[in-house]
């Protein structure tokens, strides 16, 4: 009886027979020991090899058709390569099988471990894509996931309408009021533990009291519901400050560097309620509302002025790096505090003033001034007087105006 089968065999013969006549598989095998006894020498005896399990079990499929014999024979084999070769070679002298002339012919002998391997292959393809697929996080993205997750946890509920704010809005001095949960959760992940939202365009009386106490920068979307929001805002509360969102944007979806951005650009209230003043009022003026001129007065067109030369404007000077770097660190350090850095040549601090006071400062001191950094708006008047004090830079968090020599720079330009 066999003691291995193909599953654990190494080779498989496989073989054809024909047969010219009628027999049955046991006159198969028969003739298949019977006719290569003795042929191979004791080692290679198959009834031998079979006990020990060297050779598997021979299966034999044959048909009759037509008086005709055929089918296949397979045989495991655990035996080497030439040991394998020899025993399938010995198959093909068989020539009767009972009564019939009969002829076995090999067809090939299939290393198992081939397709074991391709197998192998495959499979390892097929893991090593769910592996890739599934991949591992690195430790920067490890440490991020967690810190986002415990920074959401830190999300509280403040006042009597249990509004979403971070942990920090009792403590600190300053807040920053925003539209929804989403732009208090985007914060916290950012690190500003001060945000809390009014929850839609009403203004709840608990932030009303809230501003009363607190320095307030309103933090809104870059769309028509957050001019409303300001609006509504300006006429209950009082607001320090107010900054946006880019055009069509919300702060939900804004990067940790445009947040920053936003409120470095805030303006105080009063700056903006002007400017959106100035903007609703200013209109192209119709052709028909144009003054006519007095009957008998010379035409726009007639009129000819004495030319003059215009004044060549002077030329502003070019920031180093290392400047750039230098203003940009005082500028951060500035955010919030509405004072002013004034420098001299070598950069260094010769006093800090409130902005309020910026201007007669640089006339009393009149010369000596290299920079001014302070944390607000550049504008016109500002400009004048820097250029009469010989300054060369305005460093502002923006800027309305430029030029007559004086480099204005604002952070976009300090990147």
């Amino acid at each position: 009886m066999a003691k291995i089968a193909q599953i654990s065999a190494k080779y498989i013969i496989h073989s054809t027979i024909n047969i010219d006549g009628v027999v049955d598989r046991p006159d198969v095998i028969g003739a298949i020991f019977g006719q290569t006894e003795g042929l191979l020498g004791a080692d290679l005896e198959l009834r031998e090899l079979q006990r020990s399990g060297r050779i598997g079990r021979i299966e034999v499929n044959v048909n009759t058709k037509g008086g005709k014999t055929a089918g296949e024979i397979i045989i495991p084999s655990s035996l080497d390569k030439a040991e394998t070769a020899i025993v399938g070679a010995a198959l093909e002298i068989i020539q009767r099988i009972g009564p019939c002339n009969a002829s076995i012919k090999v067809g090939k002998i299939e290393d198992i471990r081939i397709s074991k391997r391709k197998f192998v292959v495959e499979r390892a393809k097929e893991l090593l894509k769910n592996l890739m697929d599934g991949v591992m996080p690195d430790s920067q993205e490890l440490a991020d996931e967690v810190a986002t997750s415990v920074r959401v946890m830190e999300i509280t509920e403040w006042g009597r309408e249990r509004l979403p704010a971070g942990p920090a809005i009792e403590e600190s001095d300053e807040v920053v009021i925003v539209e929804g949960r989403a732009d208090v959760l985007t914060l916290l992940k950012h690190g500003f533990k001060n945000a809390i939202a009014i929850n839609g365009t009403s203004v709840p009386p608990s932030v009303a009291e809230l501003c009363k106490q607190k320095i307030v920068t309103v933090f809104v979307d870059g769309d028509r519901g957050g001019d409303l929001i300001i609006k509504e805002l300006q006429a209950v509360a009082e607001v320090d400050f107010i900054t946006k969102a880019p055009d069509g944007k919300e702060v939900e979806e804004l990067a940790k560097k445009e947040i920053h951005k936003a409120l470095r650009s805030r303006v105080a209230a009063e700056q903006y309620k002007l400017e959106s003043n100035g903007k609703e009022e200013r209109r192209p003026v119709q052709r028909d509302e144009r003054r006519p001129a007095p009957r008998g007065a010379p035409r726009r067109d007639d009129r000819r002025a004495p030319v003059r030369e215009a004044p060549r404007p002077k030329r502003a000077p070019s920031a180093t790096s290392k400047e750039k770097e230098s203003f940009n660190t005082m500028l951060e350090d500035l955010i919030g505090t509405r004072g002013a850095y004034v420098l001299d040549k070598g950069l260094n601090i010769l006093g800090k003033v409130p902005t309020s006071e910026l201007e007669s400062t640089i006339k009393s001191l009149k010369n000596g001034i290299h920079a001014v950094v302070f944390d607000g708006e550049v504008d016109k008047n500002l400009v004048d007087v820097a250029a009469a004090a010989s300054i060369k830079f305005l460093v502002g968090m923006s800027a309305k105006a430029e030029g007559n020599g004086v480099a204005v720079l604002t952070p976009e330009q300090l990147e």
